[in-house]
C-alpha cells in the first residue's frame, strides 16, 4: 500500500505532467498559427496543407489532456487549487484545439489566395497575427508562471485586437467597392482578418480561465466590461 507522502508525490508528478502537456499542445497551437498566416503571406501552399495536415496532433492532445485530467478528477478526488488547476486545464485545451482550428481556416483560405494571382491589399496581416499570438503566448506565459497580472493584460489586450478587427474588415470592404472583380478574393481576406479576430478572443479565454486557476474568481464580466470601457463612443 502506498504511503501518503509517496500518494501525494505521485499526484505532484501527474499534475506536473498534465500541465506539461498542456505546454506542448500550446506550443503546437502557436505553431500552427504562425504557419498559417506565412501561407498567406508568402503564398506557401505546402506550409498551408502542413498546417492543415498536423492539426491531428493538435485535436489527439486534447484528447490525451481530457483523459489525463478525468483521471486525476475520478481516482485524486483533488480539492481547492488543484481541483482548479485540472478543470481549467481542460477548458484550456478546447480553447488551444479551437485556435488550431482559426489556423486550418486561415491555412484552407491560403489555398484558395495561392491559386489565384497575388493581390496587394490595404492591410498588414502580419501586425494582427503578431498581436493574437502575442496574446496567446501571454496566456500561457500566465500559467506557466501563475501570474494573474498576465492573465489580466491580455483581457485588455482584446480591445485592441477588437478595434484592428474593425479596421480591416473596414478598409476591405470599401477596397471591395473599389475594386468589385476582386470581391471573392478580398473576401478570403476578411474571414483570416475574423480567424485572427478569434484566436484573440480564445487567448482571452484561456486567460480569464487561469485567474480562476490561481485566485478562484471569475472575471469574464469583468473582461467585458474593461472591454467597454476602453473602447471609444
Amino acid at each position: 500500500m502506498a504511503t501518503p507522502v509517496r500518494t501525494a508525490r505521485q499526484f505532484d508528478n501527474e499534475l506536473d505532467e498534465l500541465k506539461q502537456n498542456l505546454l506542448r499542445m500550446a506550443g503546437l497551437a502557436e505553431t500552427a498559427v504562425s504557419k498559417s498566416v506565412i501561407s498567406v503571406i508568402n503564398r506557401d501552399s505546402d506550409l498551408a496543407r502542413d498546417v492543415i495536415t498536423d492539426d491531428i496532433n493538435i485535436n489527439r492532445m486534447e484528447l490525451e489532456i481530457e483523459d489525463r485530467a478525468f483521471k486525476l478528477l475520478a481516482l485524486r478526488q483533488p480539492l481547492a487549487t488543484d481541483l482548479r488547476l485540472i478543470v481549467a486545464a481542460m477548458r484550456i485545451a478546447t480553447e488551444l484545439e479551437r485556435i488550431g482550428d482559426q489556423a486550418v481556416n486561415v491555412a484552407e483560405r491560403a489555398l484558395e489566395l495561392n491559386s489565384r494571382p497575388p493581390l496587394e491589399i490595404p492591410i498588414d496581416l502580419q501586425v494582427m497575427a503578431d498581436l493574437a499570438l502575442g496574446m496567446v503566448r501571454t496566456s500561457i506565459e500566465a500559467f506557466t508562471q501563475q501570474n494573474p497580472k498576465l492573465a489580466i493584460q491580455v483581457c485588455q489586450r482584446d480591445v485592441e485586437a477588437d478595434l484592428m478587427d474593425d479596421e480591416y474588415v473596414q478598409k476591405l470592404l470599401k477596397f471591395m467597392v473599389q475594386e468589385s472583380r476582386w470581391v471573392m478574393r478580398l473576401h478570403h481576406f476578411i474571414i483570416i482578418v475574423r480567424n485572427l479576430e478569434r484566436i484573440a478572443d480564445l487567448a482571452t479565454n484561456i486567460a480569464e480561465d487561469i485567474v480562476f486557476i490561481i485566485e478562484g474568481r471569475v472575471i469574464k464580466h469583468r473582461c467585458e466590461e474593461w472591454m467597454l470601457a476602453a473602447t471609444p463612443p
